[in-house]
């Protein structure tokens, strides 16, 4: 017999009636159509770490052992006994496991292949919700525990890359400081890792060093793996609002889709602490948990995502459409819908580059925020994401004080924002004022900013600088395929084959844009959800012409 002990229950795991909840009979019978029955004998190993598109299984009888990593030690997560299930939010995307798992005595389940399983979550809309519900509270456990973790070591202000990468996709990590010796020391030792390798990345069987992230995504088995030789109906590119709404609607409505993101899903309101004004969220509602639960829903629907391959061209003269990835590879499609949205503008200051990912930031999330204890923290933009970031920040920082080179923030913040930076003691408005220089060695240490109304200067020892004054289009990689406008967006309101305008049509027939790409959209989160839904409208009276 396989002997363990569950761990104590920490927050994470307190609702266990929703994180580890048990089907009723009645389900269970439900669920017979769907599967097969499977025995195991005590102590054999039903799934490792590692292993992608791991099977859903109901315990019949007998119990199974969840063990994750902590370190190169083994650590039990749960026991799942009669009429609980297996898995979490790898069942929908087909990533590697986190987990391995054991029957603890001898076991029967109930086994759901991965393709039966999306039909049986769709199909029996009851099992579906507490199946959904459940693998997404078990990865936040996950996540919160550090458990089934990679361990990155280095030093925090070289760390932030891969932190921010794993964080925005859900992925567990820990993170060991190199300049606080202890266990960080021990490994930087025993692995024999030189001052140039690190940061690096130890997983339970290997060590990464210094990888870049398409390196990582692929080795950590967050990259799905395609068919490069399918003919998807619609490539979404780019994996915001826009593109997971627009990967959602058209999944949900039988089309092969793929959605193509170079970072992590979610786009700019990804990075977003927190988003209070989107419809149905009265308290709100962080940027990456929007993200990961469109992402989640999406792929609940079949959509396959390609994470960390930024598209950099398109073979638009001929279908179907290729869609030319970083990687050298090339995504086959029908349709294409241009969702890349925007990247951040930079701050013409001396020196601006080289202190990116070292003290100047474009989001302010926990990752960031971690950064600002108790420090002086600047903010730079007067819209919704400069006015959110400031007060996220001002529950972390000493102080936050917001430049805007503008005389007021009513002009371009929405109001309930501009009421809450006013009545806080905790934010500054510096409005007429921009930075003139940035100074420090390996990281950002000391800025100086100049009022533009009288010219007074003022230096203040800062090292955490957060840009938010907008963005610009990514179409580069569209080249001449379709018209765009004198800022760089898409244009769209094109007539299709039937002679009706398409609100999302661009020039070329079978590419659509939508979000913050497409010229004179309204740069919304609810916005671009909005557009991405109704755009496959538009796909499909595309397909049945291209049929």
């Amino acid at each position: 017999m396989f002997e363990t002990s569950i761990p104590a229950e920490p927050n994470a795991y307190e609702r266990r009636e929703f994180i580890f909840p048990k089907l009723s009979r009645e389900m269970i019978d439900r669920s017979l159509v769907y599967g097969h029955p499977q025995s195991f004998k005590a102590g054999d190993t039903i799934y490792e770490r590692g292993r992608r598109s791991v099977d859903f299984m109901i315990v019949l009888s007998g119990s199974i052992v969840i063990v994750g990593t902590r370190g190169a030690a083994e650590e039990v997560i749960t026991v799942h006994g009669e009429r609980e299930f297996t898995g979490e939010l790898d069942l929908f995307s087909g990533r590697q496991s986190l987990v391995t798992a054991r029957a603890v005595t001898d076991t029967e389940v109930l086994r759901i292949d991965s393709e039966r399983f999306r039909a049986y979550v769709t199909a029996e809309t009851d099992i579906g919700d507490i199946v959904m519900r459940a693998v997404i509270l078990r990865r936040t456990g996950l996540i919160e525990l550090d458990q089934a973790a990679v361990t990155i070591v280095g030093k925090k202000t070289e760390t932030l890359r891969l932190e921010q990468f794993l964080t925005r996709n859900g992925y567990p990590y820990r993170l060991l400081d190199s300049d606080e010796g202890g266990e960080a020391k021990n490994l930087i030792e025993s692995f024999s890792v030189q001052p140039s390798e690190l940061p690096v990345v130890l997983s339970c069987t290997n060590i990464y060093r210094n990888p870049s992230i398409a390196a990582l995504a692929d080795a950590l088995g967050i990259s799905e793996q395609l068919d490069h030789a399918h003919v998807f109906d619609v490539a979404v590119v780019g994996a915001g609002p826009a593109g997971l709404a627009a990967a959602v609607y058209a999944a949900s409505e039988g089309l092969a889709t793929v959605v193509i993101e170079g970072n992590a899903p979610g786009g700019q309101a990804g990075t977003s602490s927190r988003i209070e004004n989107y419809l149905g969220f009265p308290s709100g509602i962080s940027g990456l948990e929007l993200a990961t639960r469109a992402q989640t829903q999406a792929q609940k629907f079949g959509a396959k995502l390609a994470i960390s391959r930024n598209a950099v061209g398109i073979s638009c003269s001929a279908a179907p459409f290729r869609v030319l990835l970083e990687d050298g590879t090339a995504l086959h499609a029908r349709s294409v819908v241009v969702a890349s949205g925007a990247r951040y503008r930079k701050l013409a200051v001396p020196g601006f580059s080289r202190f990116e990912m070292a003290g100047i930031h474009y989001s302010a999330t926990a990752i960031e925020a971690r950064l600002c204890k108790n420090t002086e923290v600047v903010v730079v933009g007067g819209g919704n994401s400069a006015g959110q970031a400031a007060i996220y920040l001002s529950t972390f920082a000493k102080h936050v004080h917001i430049l805007i080179r503008g005389p007021r923030l009513a002009t371009t913040m929405s109001e309930y924002l501009v009421h809450r930076i006013e009545a806080s003691h905790h934010i500054s408005l510096h409005a007429n004022t921009e930075i003139v220089e940035l100074e420090g060695s390996r990281h950002l240490q000391r800025l100086t900013w100049q009022n533009r109304l009288n010219g007074e200067r003022e230096a203040k020892e800062i090292s955490n600088l957060f840009v938010m004054i907008g963005a610009d289009p990514c179409t580069e990689w569209l080249h001449d395929c379709v018209e765009l406008d004198d800022h760089g967006f898409v244009r769209t309101g094109f007539a299709g084959s039937d002679g009706e305008a398409g609100r999302y049509r661009t020039s070329r027939p079978g590419i659509f844009a939508v979000g913050d790409v497409r010229s004179g959209s309204v740069k919304r989160v609810a916005s671009g959800v909005g557009e991405g839904s109704v755009v496959v409208a538009d796909i499909h009276r595309y397909l049945k012409d291209f049929a």
